[in-house]
């Protein structure tokens, strides 16, 4: 809870006016964030002498109230800076101030990206508290949080699948921040996995003209240029644009290892009346990789100890990849102080790779078996949304109320194959002939389609202005049909009313802390038959978390304490000795996480967590536990500006990584490792800075991902640099 002097009460991110009929009659509440520059202090409207004026004149005005969600006009990232931000959209429809959201979120801002040089979403993964990454080409690598690996990204609210295997994890060049919510989401998103939900959120075009380049050079011929446009595109400023374009490749610390990506962003906005706005963009990305896929172990399971440059695939190793991605939004504020939107996104996705790897582990006379898979996936999404939300008031304080409908359709067609090449030397690994797999080896080839529609609320009630009940409900209608295109079975599940409820509070402890509570559900259709051929029921999960989360310094710091229970039923588990599964699976994690992320002194920027996690497996097989999770997990990056002196404009930063011991499911372990990061910057003019990261500054020889005797272990990358340039206009 924040409060604004005379100017009313800021509860959950909405203004209520609760004493000032003069200034309502002359002029409306400014609901306006302020920016960093402005230290976010609470200001009257600039309008307050003249109200006071008009005030002296008019006397007997009847007092009304003034309702408004003041976060609608929350700044971007890249203009109020720092590595933290006040509110987030993830989870909830309507932005919240991070202290009013009964679940963990993390934000990674504009200049944090910036800093780390995160070009990708699992670079950027890699280096968030409480999120863990199983490694492998860039943008081909899975994200877990609390154990369970994320199957989707929104892009602003708009969700479409995410896969390493068809290498759709995003670049970052068009995004202004990227939200995190841990735990299941089904209130707004109920097909989803359990790990949570990922939001991007697209850069959107300025008021005023502005645009950066930006060059990168370092280790291993890495690269990376962008170029960054926005501004008015007609006198009246109705009219704005945006355009990204950036470049980026290296050759990799591994032999061979090479890769290209590109993207391209446009958006336009369109004021189309004071209170209404439309957006359209378009964003394209594609991939040109060169495909690494690890090491093998010796043929007890030990990790072998060899250079880290070593590559177990062959020459021809090859992954191609496209998307394209258009989103529509329209959005309407009500003179009621309601909001509401209508949000489409499509997508279109094309990938296809042939690639050698690892098939055993590495013998005596250093011989291992060769392996390979291709494929060649197409995939469409679309996703709708509309919502509206009201903020109205109940005993004095500010509650809100959000109701909507949306849509998803997605429709994938994968073609797989397997082969087996024989054994080869593993020092001649990369000399191995040209084999196309899906023109040889074992192949699948089937289609799956997934439709939902769902209607939610959602309400907020403060009985008293410490205390926050949120309560929702979905009802959703979902149909999943699998095909096998090859010998022509189907399989489908559907339900017609699948009910997801949602429950939290948060109570407001002081200024400062509140204490939160919540319980949520998801489920997640599978594509597993039963012994009569159906499709098996879906996995449910439900989560409990409660904690503390605390703001300080006007939201430029946010702290939190969690503690969860996740509960995950109906999994299909492998009949042992048939070629079906059935819905025998239960599983618990429970863990605890502390995160802080801001400005905790001045000149200081900080981001820093640790992680714990617990998982049991009660019912099924062992091997369906989870893969390489670690117990105990941290991470730490802070930065220092020397903003006077001798030394104004030298930024210095330092990050620690470390994880505890991880082992796979096929037995292979790995010690847990620890890596240093640095950071030196220099603001030389006011329109020109350059920095250079040192990543694993002690060079620190570590695996970060282990797996099968075969394939999947892979080395963390050596001590490398990147300087980089940056020109603001």
């Amino acid at each position: 809870m924040r409060r604004d002097g005379a100017s009313g009460v800021m509860l959950g991110g909405l203004m209520i006016g609760l004493s000032w009929p003069a200034l309502v009659a002359a002029q409306a509440v400014d609901t306006r964030v302020p920016s960093r520059d402005d230290e976010r202090a609470a200001q009257p409207p600039a309008s307050a002498a003249a109200a006071s004026e008009n005030a002296q004149r008019t006397v007997d005005l009847v007092p009304i109230t003034v309702e408004g969600n003041r976060l609608y006009n929350m700044p971007p990232s890249e203009q109020t800076g720092g590595y933290t931000v006040d509110a987030a959209t993830v989870g909830t429809k309507t932005p919240a101030a991070l202290r009013d959201i009964p679940q963990s979120i993390s934000v990674v801002p504009r200049e944090l990206i910036a800093d780390r040089n995160f070009d990708t979403l699992d670079e950027m993964a890699e280096k968030t508290p409480g999120l863990r990454i199983l490694t492998n080409d860039a943008g081909r690598s899975s994200v877990y949080s609390r154990g369970y690996e994320y199957d989707e990204y929104n892009i602003d609210g708009l969700p479409a699948p995410m896969a390493s295997i068809n290498g759709t994890l995003p670049d970052l060049a068009a995004f202004d921040r990227v939200e995190v919510m841990r735990g299941p989401s089904g209130l707004f998103n109920s097909t989803s996995e359990m790990g949570g939900i990922i939001n991007l959120v697209r850069k959107r075009p300025t008021d005023e003209l502005q645009g950066h380049l930006i060059g990168r050079y370092g280790s291993w011929n890495q690269h990376y240029e962008e170029g960054d446009i926005s501004g008015p595109l007609t006198a009246d400023g109705r009219l704005r644009g945006r355009l990204v374009a950036a470049d980026r490749g290296t050759d990799g610390f591994v032999d061979h290892n090479d890769s290209d990506s590109q993207t391209f962003y446009g958006t336009l906005d369109y004021a189309i009346g004071a209170d209404t706005q439309v957006s359209l963009a378009f964003l394209h990305q594609q991939r040109d990789i060169s495909v690494n896929n690890g090491l093998a172990t010796d043929t007890d399971g030990n990790l072998l100890d060899v250079k880290r440059d070593t590559y177990f695939g062959a020459r021809w190793n090859d992954f191609d990849s496209r998307s394209d991605d258009a989103v529509f939004e329209l959005t309407h504020r009500f003179e009621s102080g309601g909001y509401g939107r209508l949000g489409v996104r499509y997508s279109d996705r094309h990938a296809d790779y042939n690639y050698a790897f690892g098939g055993s582990g590495v013998a005596d006379d250093n011989t291992l078996d060769v392996a390979a898979t291709g494929g060649d996936i197409d995939q469409t999404a679309l996703s709708a949304d509309a919502s509206y939300s009201q903020p109205f008031s109940t005993f004095g304080n500010v509650s809100e109320a959000v109701a909507g409908v949306d849509y998803k359709h997605y429709d994938t067609d994968t073609r797989r194959g397997r082969a087996r090449l024989g054994t080869i030397d593993a020092d001649r690994f990369d000399d191995l002939a040209y084999v196309d797999v899906l023109d040889s080896g074992r192949v699948s080839d089937n289609s799956t389609e997934l439709d939902e529609i769902g209607l939610y609320s959602k309400l907020t009630l403060r009985p008293f202005a410490r205390l926050a009940l949120i309560g929702g409900a979905r009802v959703s209608r979902y149909k999943l049909t699998y095909k096998d295109n090859r010998s022509g079975a189907t399989g489908r599940r559907d339900d017609n009313g699948k009910f997801t409820p949602y429950g939290g509070l948060v109570f407001d402890l002081d200024a400062h802390h509140s204490l939160y509570g919540s319980i949520s559900e998801v489920f997640n259709p599978q594509t597993d038959y039963n012994r009569d051929g159906e499709l098996i029921k879906p996995r449910e999960g439900t989560q409990y978390e409660a904690g503390i989360k605390g703001s300080y310094f006007n939201a430029e710091l946010n702290a939190r304490l969690s503690a969860f229970k996740m509960i995950d039923r109906n999994f299909a588990a492998g009949v042992v000795g048939e070629s079906y599964s059935a819905a025998i699976g239960k599983r618990e994690v429970r863990g605890i996480e502390a995160e802080i992320s801001g400005q905790p002194i001045r000149a200081v920027e900080l981001s820093a967590g640790y992680t714990y996690l617990h998982t049991d497996v009660e019912r099924g097989d062992a091997a369906t536990t989870f893969l390489l999770m670690p117990s105990h997990s941290f991470e730490f990056w802070g930065k220092y500006t020397f903003d006077n002196g001798p030394l104004r404009g030298l930024e210095t930063g330092v990050g620690v990584t470390a994880v505890s011991d991880f082992s796979s499911l096929q037995g292979v372990e790995a010690p847990g490792y620890a890596t240093v990061d640095a950071l030196v910057g220099y603001q030389f003019t006011s329109h020109l800075s350059g920095q250079v990261n040192v990543n694993n500054i002690l060079d620190k020889s570590y695996y970060n991902r282990v797996g099968s005797q075969g394939t999947f272990n892979f080395y963390g990358a050596p001590r490398n640099a990147v300087a980089s340039l940056r020109y603001d206009f």
